[in-house]
């Protein structure tokens, strides 16, 4: 497909991602979600990138010009345009984000009416759409059939009863001192509000967003801004999000990051102790560590691997019946309480855990030991297909012989080719890197 990458349509706003790409876009999908429209509402969010203001006017424009009646929420995690898609009964919701990506990029997400992702046959669709004239000229409307457009002031508070419901009402937040990073973003709002409704003293850091310093050396990619508050302030947890609040990386009282992989284990450990993992199955990606795959099976609870991409892994966990999954990176999906990662509702589910086991948090977030584990993100300037590189089937099967995992792959937003090695020596793969790196370097920049 040329728009839609692994999460929506995303680049540069105003180069790639246009005010005139985002209103013939907005049209497409209006007219795709017109054949099985019900209330004629399509609601939308946004986070607090400058561009928003441009790409939101844009989308509205586009749906009323089909004749979609549109509900603007304003600067709201991705989670929470999920969650009121279907619970304000709406035909679809869109939100404009470019998640972790620097300020200057954005992007644009669709929700249906019950607040899952769509598929790639349903994106391919809107793209077919998109691309054909005499469809947009003929279902452009007139008259009393254009569509409208409102702001709704409430609806933060809807989703913050959402997240408290997810919250076990015997547990309290009275006592417990949390620093939260929000990444200048869009739970900027919405995430100390609910913390400190549940009793927390919050200690909030990076909530100014201007439009300019979204994700700028704060939130769930920049860790350590939490672990220094954390040690300064005498928290009991770190709580790290990033730009649109999908992503959740946490710090424990001791002031070090949980690797992801383990607060996975640690979550699906709490979900079965409590009777809540459906099947006794947990789905992530073909990036998780071999260590959390031995970890799950010795307490017989099974694992599948998608491909990457929380949509992928939420896809996963709707075909195998699994309510748990998640990616290393922070992608958490408790589908009981969310229809997509959502950072806030997986930390309360780790200050539940451990307040109902009476621990501290660096007692029950780490149940198993790591494999060494190599990430690295090379520039590229094609992605050209890995099997018509010369001399990459050879230099796969070398690394192979070395009894190396790996995963190569581009990525679906970015220009960077990613490389993931995992092995039971820190020294061979740093070796073994140097050599994959110089490899695409060289065959991918000339």
């Amino acid at each position: 497909m040329k728009l839609f990458g692994t999460d929506g349509v995303r680049g540069k706003a105003g180069k790639f991602l246009t005010s005139s790409l985002a209103l013939r876009l907005a049209m497409s999908a209006g007219i795709y979600f017109k054949n099985s429209r019900k209330t004629g509402k399509i609601l939308i969010g946004k986070d607090t990138r400058l561009s928003g203001y441009m790409i939101e006017d844009a989308i509205v424009s586009g749906l009323t010009a089909v004749g979609y009646n549109v509900i603007q929420v304003g600067p709201m995690p991705t989670p929470a345009v999920a969650f009121l898609t279907e619970d304000m009964r709406c035909d679809a919701g869109i939100m404009i984000s470019a998640s972790h990506n620097h300020f200057s990029d954005n992007g644009i997400k669709f929700f249906d009416s019950v607040g899952n992702k769509l598929s790639h046959e349903t994106e391919k669709e809107i793209e077919n759409i998109y691309y054909n004239d005499s469809i947009i000229e003929s279902e452009q409307q007139v008259d009393e059939k254009i569509g409208s457009s409102k702001r709704i002031e409430d609806a933060m508070g809807r989703y913050i009863v959402h997240l408290k419901n997810s919250f076990p009402k015997t547990c309290s937040l009275n006592g417990i001192r949390i620093v939260l990073d929000v990444a200048n973003g869009a739970a900027y709002k919405v995430g100390p509000t609910v913390l400190e409704e549940l009793g927390a003293e919050v200690f909030v850091v990076n909530n100014k967003p201007n439009g300019r310093n979204i994700n700028d050396n704060c939130g769930a990619l920049h860790p350590k801004n939490v672990a220094d508050e954390v040690k300064r302030l005498r928290a009991d947890i770190g709580i790290a999000l990033d730009g649109d609040a999908d992503r959740l990386v946490v710090i424990d009282e001791l002031g070090d990051e949980v690797h992801g992989d383990q607060l996975i284990g640690a979550l699906a450990l709490y979900l079965k102790k409590y009777d809540h993992l459906t099947k006794n199955e947990v789905v992530t990606t073909v990036m998780s560590n071999h260590g959390l795959e031995e970890f799950l099976a010795k307490e017989g609870i099974k694992l599948h691997r998608s491909a990457v991409g929380d949509k992928n892994v939420l896809h996963l966990m709707q075909s195998s019946g699994s309510n748990f999954g998640g990616e290393q990176s922070g992608h958490i999906i408790m589908s009981s309480f969310a229809k997509s990662g959502d950072g806030l509702v997986s930390a309360l589910q780790v200050l539940a855990y451990t307040l109902l086991e009476g621990k501290k948090v660096s007692e029950l977030v780490r149940p198993f030991k790591l494999y060494p584990q190599l990430l690295r993100n090379v520039v590229v300037g094609a992605k050209v297909p890995l099997n018509e590189i010369d001399g990459y089937k050879d230099m796969i099967k070398k690394i192979e012989g070395q009894k190396i995992n790996h995963l190569i792959r581009y990525s679906g937003t970015e220009n960077l080719l990613r490389i993931l090695l995992e092995g039971k020596s820190m020294a061979q793969l740093e070796k073994s890197m140097v050599t994959v790196e110089n490899f695409f370097k060289k065959a991918l920049n000339g």
